[in-house]
């Protein structure tokens, strides 16, 4: 079994060519699969897998993980399984009558335009490093890019005279971002004050660095913005992807149309846009029940 998802990962990178966060995702969910059928059933060739074995590993799943989760561990195994038909390791593919749990829509958090002032308040720009953050909070914030998008940046993407940054998005598409003015400030301090000083004679073509002279992991971001959102009193559960959400938000409530909106974020389908609209009157309806004196029950004469 294990040559066999040796071989998935080549047809996964190769032939399907998916993108490196996608791959990862699918062969954690099949070995996981895998190492679940070798524990409990010991199963060590394709042949031996049952709709009985699927189902027992699914039921185990079930209680800890969320019906999103288990959605895409489902879809992960659903694919393996296929590639195992299409190479005859198996003579059936009996994972297509499995239903994909229904998953429950939650909308995604977002920061207050005043959470993230005290955000970006909090950095230290006195620092190499402080000038990187400010660079980092601006531009993901001030241009909604995805953190996989920002953290690929290299420095001829980044045109400042004309304030636009050449990203590149899912399925490899290019697409042209503008850059907010007070986003051109702080990249301009961080490339000729900051970013040098981290580079320290190091070669590398990447717009952001670690403290060491290489490239800035997610993690590396993710722990970064945790600590500051921490520092400011910031609340609600922040990540890179909720700058953007936040964006998103705040554009559409500001007036942007979803058209405009869908070309800044690069979604492929208006429909992933349209969430943001749901935000919207989520957060409008929170705004007119703790600010209108009679939306509460209770508040009547």
């Amino acid at each position: 079994m294990k040559y066999i998802i040796n071989d998935y990962e080549y047809y996964l990178k190769k032939e399907k060519k998916v993108s490196a966060n996608t791959l990862d995702s699918y062969l954690r969910d099949v070995k996981q699969y895998y190492k679940f059928l070798d524990k409990y059933y010991k199963i060590t060739k394709p042949k031996q897998i049952e709709r009985k074995h699927l189902e027992g590993y699914l039921k185990s799943i079930k209680r800890k993980l969320s019906s999103k989760t288990i959605a895409r561990k489902l879809t992960s195994i659903k694919g393996f399984h296929h590639f195992l038909l299409v190479e005859k390791e198996i003579d059936e593919d009996f994972t297509i009558t499995f239903e994909t749990p229904k998953v429950t829509k939650t909308l995604p958090k977002v920061l207050s335009i005043d959470e993230v002032v005290q955000l970006l308040a909090t950095v230290d720009k006195s620092t190499p490093l402080g000038l990187r953050n400010i660079a980092l909070l601006e531009l993901i914030y001030g241009s909604g890019l995805r953190v996989s998008e920002l953290l690929a940046i290299k420095m001829e993407d980044i045109h400042l005279q004309q304030a636009y940054v050449l990203v590149l998005g899912k399925g490899n598409k290019e697409r042209v971002v503008p850059i907010s003015d007070m986003a051109v400030v702080a990249l301009r301090q961080y490339i000729i004050k900051g970013r040098p000083s981290l580079l320290d004679k190091k070669q590398s073509n990447l717009l952001f660095l670690n403290q060491k002279g290489e490239s800035l992991s997610r993690q590396g971001f993710f722990k970064v913005l945790t600590k500051l959102a921490k520092e400011a009193g910031v609340s609600t559960e922040c990540s890179p992807h909720t700058l953007r959400h936040s964006f998103a938000t705040h554009l559409l409530e500001n007036g942007m149309d979803l058209r405009t909106l869908q070309a800044l974020l690069g979604h492929e389908d208006i429909s992933t846009t349209q969430i943001y609209t749901h935000i919207s009157q989520k957060r409008v309806q929170e705004v007119y029940q703790s600010a209108h004196p009679r939306a509460k029950e209770g508040n009547h004469d």
